[in-house]
């Protein structure tokens, strides 16, 4: 045990206690902060592997007029009573009848309105300053008892409509000259700042442009209401297909990006209907209120009785026959007071028949302090609304599965929708000097050879198109189970038959596996229960059984295939509890294929090795098997869809036993919810020590690596955008540095920080053919940033829809690797995923953090942080629950394999 007083020397870095874990905040990086150190630009391009023809999802875009120019204006409307104008819409409506009574004062000039305050035009209006009046005819809501104040819960107030004129005051002031010729300047390094200000325009104007045609805008993305892009998908949701467009500038220039997108719509319609489906019920009785009005919340309505649209807010609290309000001068009354009139019976007075919905909760429109009541039956779900909510496994899959395109459908639809759209006659577009080319962009690319792989027994393999297979091959170290159990939770499997299956396969790939010590069966009884309750039931029985010592290994057979709710319990139980290495199943037929993917995951939990790159194994990676080399990957997990509120889980893996590339562990924290930068990775508690994740990283490969420390270390981080790589290389870089140097060692290490991307829109396609390109193709020319270092791989084989290649930047280089051995590392990283027999999509390291985030997030359901529940959702941002601690025995496992 070291002392805090004590700096860790090389013999007791492997000793060191993993301390408490006391979240801090790390700050954001202000633009008064010193920044160390910038995005690195190109140093070359790659040359290695056989040339390719491609096409890509760009059109080639031309700017005919060099000093061209935007002007942005601020805009203000504001009431009568000088009050600021609410909502996007509203102000939308307002700069529509603007332009139509003045459209000749501000010369002709059409406006792009980005829905906030700022409106931008090409070239500049007639003056820098406007002072308007504008009249709207509206429908307004006029309460007919004025005044009161209440809640969702006990309002009861109705109002009517009327048409009305609403006056509005509208400012327009000059604030910035954005010139568009910076675009052309950005390529080679200058004006950068006015490039992104310009291209923000022009994406601006395509956004309006489809707004104005009645899409559906996500972010870049439109989708309009032909029903031929709906894919009824069940439960209440249809997938709409749509596209994306956006400028955007590449080293050949500008260019006009289309791809296709996807987005879940609320299948317009009767809202029973829409609840039945959802909920998966038959009748208004099965109905669960509760969740149908959080499912409900935000959507839009549009009544039969008066053709007007709603946003929901809640339901009544009570039965339509039976919710009241407040009904002024009713049955001869003074026309100052009111009297309480049940919402069926004042649509009955109304000649309106309601027949089903008397006894259903009416839905609550309008604002908090002026609601509205609707009965259910006279309410439809309007068209082209987001459905925001989480989706159940088997909606998620059917998605997928439906929306997919070969690469030939989907080049015919990028191209036909750019036809459609006719760009080119657009006037704003042509103002600004813009010519879009018709015909996708081509481009050169190059396939990387894939890495020989080497087994059991000194075979060796050279995969074919990205794939390979365990027939008659045995596991390069394949571990020994003597001792191990099946429990299971499913009625339909038949354990004997299985564990006799799994035994014969574990020979045949040279596992030893001896005959289950224990078979152990659910108690009919217990399957009603919770699931937490049922997993200490069945531990239980494990107990009985092993009184000592766990076995080995507990397989658990899962009664679900997907999202099974044992699952999280189970490996909380497991990992964190019981310190119990498992494997998680639910087959619904025992074949050989899968039970050899079974295995592949189990002797990687026990530390066995399945393969190795023969380069690995043989140890010849340029840079990497010379000296002492970590290799990170880091991710986040941010809450489920339904918990917004629950903390995001960060995740940093890490290889060891070095020279090697394929063994990892992992070190995993909890931080605030949606945080995108992680605050974990070094995390101080005393004056010099530090209970941050790459502290364990460290620790780890000094163990396994018989007390070597790094002297590169190579960065992968997953998934952040671009406006945020100055904060990976000054916030996170920092962070890594700090924890080595807290580990008392002097000399840092050479860098290498590579961002991953897959959330991009940039498609590949062969020239030619019908097939998806081959696994190793890069690109790094062309359609790549016109100054950072990036490059684009496809390093898996796409075997349906179309393959999206992986985006990837290099940040930072202090160790000095040429573009072609930073391109075959990375092909190389895709191929040691030991889990699988098929290269992965990204680098191992990232595989692996996404995984282990994907279970340890089953760790922080609100089911099991229940005593910061009260909090509420900004109650997670103050007090970040920990994350509960991996026991000893598989905290350095590949437990997420």
């Amino acid at each position: 045990m070291v002392s805090p007083a004590e700096t860790p020397t090389e013999e007791s870095l492997s000793t060191l206690p993993a301390p408490p874990v006391t979240p801090i905040v790390v700050p954001e990086l202000m633009e008064s902060d010193h920044v160390k150190r910038t995005v690195m630009g190109r140093p070359g391009f790659g040359t290695k592997g056989r040339q390719i023809q491609l096409l890509t999802n760009e059109f080639g875009v031309s700017l005919k007029t060099r000093d061209q120019f935007f002007c942005q204006y601020t805009i203000s409307i504001k009431t009568a009573d000088n009050l600021a104008a609410e909502g996007r819409r509203s102000a939308r409506k307002v700069l529509e009848r603007l332009y139509q009574i003045y459209g000749s004062e501000l010369g002709g000039k059409e406006f792009a309105y980005d829905g906030d305050n700022n409106l931008f035009t090409v070239g500049s209006l007639p003056h820098n300053n406007f002072d308007f009046t504008v009249v709207l005819e509206e429908s307004r809501r006029v309460p007919l008892s004025p005044g009161g104040e209440s809640l969702i819960d006990d309002s009861r107030k109705l109002s009517k409509f009327s048409f009305t004129p609403k006056t509005l005051s509208v400012q327009i002031r000059y604030a910035a000259k954005i010139p568009l010729d910076a675009i052309g300047l950005a390529h080679v390094g200058n004006d950068a700042n006015h490039a992104q200000d310009a291209l923000k325009v022009l994406n601006l104007i395509l956004r309006q442009r489809q707004e104005k045609c009645g899409s559906l805008l996500v972010r870049q993305s439109y989708f309009d209401g032909d029903s031929a892009n709906f894919i009824d998908l069940g439960g209440g949701v249809t997938g709409c297909r749509g596209f994306h467009s956006s400028f955007r500038t590449t080293h050949s220039g500008l260019s006009l990006n289309m791809d296709v997108s996807t987005t879940i719509v609320v299948k317009p319609g009767p809202v029973i209907d829409f609840l039945f489906a959802n909920q998966n019920v038959r009748s208004a009785k099965e109905i669960d209120w509760d969740k149908a009005k959080r499912t409900l919340k935000n959507m839009r309505i549009k009544t039969l009785h008066t053709n007007m649209e709603f946003k929901i807010i809640g339901l009544s609290p009570l039965p339509c026959s039976e919710q009241t309000f407040p009904l002024k001068g009713k049955n001869g009354h003074r026309a100052d007071l009111s009297v309480e009139v049940t919402v069926f019976n004042y649509f009955k007075e109304k000649c309106i028949e309601l027949t089903w919905s008397s006894y259903l909760p009416c839905l609550a429109v309008g604002r908090p302090k002026n609601l509205i009541y609707l009965p259910m039956e006279l309410c439809n779900l309007v068209s082209l609304q987001r459905y925001t909510k989480a989706l159940s496994s088997h909606l998620k899959t059917s998605m997928v599965e439906k929306s997919r395109q070969k690469p030939p459908e989907q080049i015919r639809s990028v191209t036909k929708e750019f036809q459609k759209n006719r760009y080119n006659e657009d006037q704003v577009l042509s103002s600004c000097g813009i010519t879009i080319e018709k015909q996708l962009t081509h481009i050169d690319g190059r396939i990387l050879n894939a890495p020989t792989l080497k087994f059991g027994e000194s075979e060796v393999c050279l995969p074919k198109d990205g794939r390979w297979n365990f027939n008659n091959k045995k596991l390069l170290q394949a571990k020994h189970i003597e001792s191990w159990a099946i429990v299971n939770f499913s009625s339909s499997c038949d354990l004997s038959h299985l564990s006799r299956e799994i035994i014969s396969c574990g020979r045949n790939k040279g596992i030893i596996i001896d005959r289950p010590f224990a078979i152990i069966e659910e108690s009919h009884q217990n399957v009603r229960m919770e699931p937490v309750v049922r997993v200490e039931k069945m531990f239980e029985e494990v107990k009985k059984r092993f009184p000592k010592y766990l076995p080995e290994l507990l397989l658990c057979v899962l009664p679900e295939k997907k999202n099974s709710a044992i699952y999280g319990p189970w490996k909380k139980k497991c990992l964190h509890e019981e310190g119990a290495v498992t494997q998680c199943i639910a087959p619904t037929k025992i074949k050989d294929r899968y039970l050899t993917n079974v295995l592949l995951k189990i002797n990687t939990k026990l530390d066995g090795i399945n393969y190795l790159l023969e380069d690995e194994a043989n140890p010849s990676i340029p840079l990497v098997t010379e000296v002492p080399t970590l290799i990170v990957g880091m991710t986040i997990s941010h809450g489920f869809p339904r918990h917004a509120g629950l903390p995001s889980v960060a995740v940093a893996v890490g290889s060891r036993n070095w020279p090697l590339i394929s063994r990892y562990n992992a070190s995993v924290r909890t931080q605030s919810a949606n945080l995108e930068m992680i605050d974990s990775l070094y995390k101080p508690f005393s004056e010099r020590e530090d209970s941050g994740m790459m502290r364990d990283l460290l620790c780890e490969f000094f163990n396994s690596t018989g007390g070597r420390k790094p002297a590169q270390i190579i960065i992968f981080r997953d998934g952040v955008c671009e406006s945020q790589f100055i904060h990976v290389l000054n916030i996170e870089l920092d962070q890594v540095i700090k924890a080595f140097q807290r580990l008392g060692e002097a000399n840092l290490p050479k860098f290498t920080v590579i961002v991953a991307q897959k959330n991009h829109h940039t498609k590949l396609f062969q020239v030619n053919s019908s097939e998806n390109v081959p696994p190793g193709t890069v690109v790094d020319t062309a359609v790549v940033h016109p100054r950072n270092y990036d490059f684009y791989m496809c390093s898996q084989a796409g075997m349906i829809g179309t393959s999206r290649p992986t985006h990837y930047h290099v940040l930072l280089d202090e160790i000095g690797f040429s573009p072609d051995n930073i391109q075959n590392l990375v092909h190389s990283l895709s191929y040691v995923c030991q889990r699988s027999t098929a290269a992965t999509s990204i680098v191992a390291p990232i595989h692996y953090a996404r995984s282990a985030a994907r279970q340890m997030s089953h760790f922080v359901k609100s089911d099991d942080l229940s005593d910061s529940s009260s909090q509420g959702d900004e109650g997670w941002n103050s007090v970040v629950p920990e994350m509960p601690k991996l026991d000893q025995f598989v905290r350095n496992s590949m437990f997420f394999c």
